[in-house]
């Protein structure tokens, strides 16, 4: 068995295994995306030009020459836990998430366009110090990524990237449950934009989920959260004794995009 195809199958036992709100219960995902997030570490003060030049000349080119479309890239300004890139790559099937992790690098076109991030020869130097990544799988209430309109419209906007971890992997499903039966709609309708969310099957500090909302400004994304709050389906879920103790911590993280982003 080649390594491509011993990833893919790796890959695809973790998915069945893991994802929820499948059809049946064990289920794969029907037209249901899969999500590469990649955090890029930096040495504090290191400048990132050569990752950036990497990104948007090389991979995300690639990525799109594949179909891998609406490719985003942010930086996160206030970081308590160290400077970073972030990347989140949308893909259609576990094989493109194969292929990504295992071979892109090694196209002529990408090598030739990302030579200075991809031969960095020094490590007192280098491009970036690790690169963290984590495997999700699209939830069923939002089963392909939803690009905001303030990006297509190359409009200020920023991110709001949200992890829940769960001390109990049932607990963890029915906080994905939760977020289908009702969180989702809500926040779609009060203008909080979601971009993705994503069940991880492959990371650190699981069970958890991830997901992205996307607004014009602090003030604004501020003021729809607030309304979300108060909103009826988000009352009566969290009213719901089946939902409680779904979530143990918390981590908020506002990103910008960078200017290439395509999210």
């Amino acid at each position: 068995m080649s390594r491509r195809e011993f990833m893919t199958a790796t890959l695809a036992a973790s998915a069945t295994a893991a994802l929820s709100g499948a059809d049946e219960p064990g289920a794969p995902a029907r037209g249901r995306e899969y999500y590469e997030l990649r955090r890029y570490r930096l040495s504090v003060g290191a400048p990132h030009a050569l990752l950036d030049g990497y990104l948007e000349g090389a991979l995300i080119p690639a990525l799109n020459a594949r179909g891998v479309e609406a490719v985003g890239v942010f930086t996160e300004p206030d970081a308590k836990d160290g400077p970073a890139v972030w990347v989140l790559i949308p893909h259609p099937s576990l094989d493109s998430v194969a292929f990504v992790a295992g071979a892109i690098n090694l196209e002529p076109a990408v090598q030739a366009a990302g030579a200075g991030y991809l031969s960095s020869p020094t490590s007192a130097d280098p491009a970036f110090e690790r690169i963290d990544s984590w495997l999700l799988a699209a939830f069923a209430g939002l089963p392909r990524l939803a690009v905001p309109a303030l990006a297509r419209q190359r409009k200020p906007r920023i991110f709001e990237m949200r992890t829940y971890e769960s001390f109990s992997e049932l607990k963890a499903l029915k906080k994905v449950e939760m977020f289908n039966a009702g969180e989702i709609g809500a926040m779609q309708e009060l203008g909080l934009s979601p971009v993705f969310y994503g069940q991880v099957l492959v990371g650190r500090d699981m069970p958890e989920l991830t997901y992205m909302l996307c607004s014009p400004d602090m003030a604004t994304h501020k003021r729809n959260w607030a309304a979300f709050g108060a909103h009826p389906a988000w009352v009566r879920l969290k009213n719901d004794p089946q939902y409680a103790d779904t979530v143990s911590r918390i981590t908020s993280r506002f990103l910008m995009p960078a200017a290439f982003s395509q999210i």
